[in-house]
């Protein structure tokens, strides 16, 4: 179903399944000026809500920071303090199974992903899943490192299980990699076994990667 392909089940407030469900079955048309326009307008009032009820809350700013010590005060059940000036949402929750701001946490998430599928429907070619399908676009998508530095992060993807649970193969893994980039990888076992016994550090490219991303970061200060 569509739905579940842009949010995941159990991924967030059931909201969010029933805006894209009102958003999809009351458009317009399926293309043209009408149909970009119904969705610039969306994305507008998406914006003014994010702005008025959720950007300039402390809670939105305690979130975002990734802080955890007043986790014992938001998410304990039963300990809402109505004198802190919620919104009205706070009534229509059921307080012995959730709190309100989990409740909030759901709803921010649900609205970062409804961003996203707007945007996609504004500018289709920034949707992920159109890219991977449409050779033309992912015609300059290409690896320009070396095919040893791109063994090594499929190695690395592979024995941390960052892909589908570490469920799928290291052949299948690397077959995506080659398609994905248009790069053929010689004998990759071959050439992880002679990472084993290199001189120097044998995760080189990680290393390298490491150090790129703390440096970007540190641009960013």
């Amino acid at each position: 179903m569509l739905i579940y392909n842009i949010f995941p089940p159990n991924s967030f407030h059931p909201t969010g399944y029933n805006k894209v469900f009102r958003i999809e079955t009351t458009c317009p048309v399926s293309n043209g000026e009408i149909h970009q326009s119904y969705y610039e307008n969306l994305l507008k009032t998406l914006k003014s809500e994010y702005k008025e009820s959720i950007c300039n809350e402390d809670f939105y700013r305690y979130y975002r920071a990734g802080r955890t010590d007043r986790d014992h005060t938001y998410f304990r059940l039963g300990q809402i303090n109505y004198h802190d000036g919620l919104k009205s949402g706070v009534f229509e929750i059921d307080l012995s199974f959730s709190t309100y701001y989990d409740n909030k946490i759901a709803h921010i998430i649900a609205n970062e992903l409804l961003y996203t599928y707007m945007i996609t429907k504004i500018n289709p070619e920034e949707n992920p899943d159109m890219i991977l399908l449409n050779g033309d676009a992912n015609k300059d998508i290409s690896w320009t490192n070396s095919q040893n530095a791109l063994i090594e992060l499929i190695y690395a993807l592979y024995a941390s299980n960052s892909i589908a649970f570490g469920k799928i193969g290291l052949r299948k893994l690397a077959l995506i990699f080659q398609v994905l980039f248009r790069t053929p990888l010689n004998d990759i076992h071959h050439s992880f076994h002679r990472m084993k016994t290199r001189a120097g550090s044998r995760t080189a490219f990680l290393d390298q990667l490491k150090i790129a991303l703390e440096e970007y970061m540190d641009k960013d200060l």
